[in-house]
């Protein structure tokens, strides 16, 4: 496992992150177990959850917080917890009260006690906020967070699903009282999705932000759907958000799937391996179903696309541009 610091920080992680959103709806606590300690003893040490993780919106089964009681459960076991680097999330509604979710300080101080109790540790590692929240003022916001780092609760604080110009405000704002501010952003982005290209990644690469793409594949779309499609062997969660963009990508797609078919690659090793070159990611979030999926994924560390294979990825999925001289003229 390769390893690298996360955004700015003296924190080493590995180049891939293990992402536990199936654990619970879709793969029961026995083979998460499993997958955990597959990816711990392969090196993968930055573990990803979030507060609101547990609840299968398909099926509608299962609770939020059952991925971090599953995942603090297993910290329990032997030495693991000294060994992770713990991420988890907040922003999410656990109800109708007023005060129940977003980023105001009363929400984050009681999510990240729950939290605590539900993972069964005494600190969070990388606490991240989940989404923007436009109602918060990033004084209350920063207050609330410097007081669980003083407290000893938090370690690093970060983001997900923020636009570059989030970042940019909740970093001068973290300068002014002064504070470590952001340490990583948690984005979508991969081959198919390159819009973070045009604002967050330059952003991020600007204030020391490190970037963990989350959906990899798109959700299944780069994983060889359509060689999966053939052999009717897609799985059944999350085919219609395939399928539905497959109706708008299959060309695209079909280009993709040739071209690793050419190089001798699997398609999902080849997206990740593209996400590893770009050097504003620390390391994108793989959220395995299995324990084969995992293994499948840490194949990707040992991809190296060439120059003429990057070239044609770009042809195919062609990236925003830069900013702003794509939109500006």
């Amino acid at each position: 496992m390769p390893y690298t610091q996360l955004g700015r920080t003296g924190l080493t992680v590995g180049r891939l992150a293990l992402g536990t959103m199936n654990f619970g709806p879709a793969t029961d606590e026995h083979e998460s177990g499993r997958i955990m300690d597959a990816a711990l003893d392969a090196g993968v040490n930055l573990f990803d959850t979030a507060n609101v993780y547990g609840r299968d919106q398909v099926a509608g089964t299962g609770a939020r917080g059952a991925t971090e009681e599953i995942v603090g459960r297993w910290l329990a076991r032997g030495d693991h917890r000294d060994r992770v680097v713990l991420a988890t999330k907040v922003y999410g509604s656990w109800g109708e009260w007023p005060n129940s979710g977003g980023l105001n300080a009363r929400h984050i101080r009681r999510a990240c006690e729950d939290s605590l109790r539900r993972l069964g540790t005494d600190h969070i590692d990388l606490y991240q906020m989940h989404h923007i929240d436009r109602r918060v003022p990033w004084e209350e916001l920063w207050q609330a967070m410097d007081l669980l780092v003083a407290q000893g609760k938090v370690l690093y604080v970060g983001s997900s699903n923020f636009a570059g110009w989030h970042l940019a405000q909740a970093q001068e704002a973290a300068a002014r009282r002064p504070t470590l501010g952001l340490v990583s952003e948690q984005c979508l982005y991969n081959l198919a999705q390159r819009a973070a290209e045009a604002e967050v990644l330059p952003a991020a690469r600007a204030y020391g932000i490190g970037v963990l793409p989350w959906s990899p594949l798109q959700g299944g779309l780069l994983g060889g759907v359509l060689a999966a499609e053939h052999d009717g062997d897609r799985h059944r969660r999350g085919a219609g958000r395939v399928t539905a963009q497959l109706a708008e990508r299959r060309d695209q797609v079909q280009a993709y799937e040739n071209l690793c078919a050419e190089i001798g690659v699997p398609p999902g090793d080849v997206a990740l391996a593209w996400l590893l070159t770009r050097s504003e990611v620390t390391a994108p979030i793989v959220g395995p179903r299995t324990l084969g999926q995992l293994e499948s994924a840490l194949r990707a560390l040992r991809v190296e696309l060439d120059a003429d294979t990057l070239a044609e990825l770009d042809r195919i999925f062609p990236g925003p541009g830069p900013s702003p001289e794509s939109f500006a003229w």
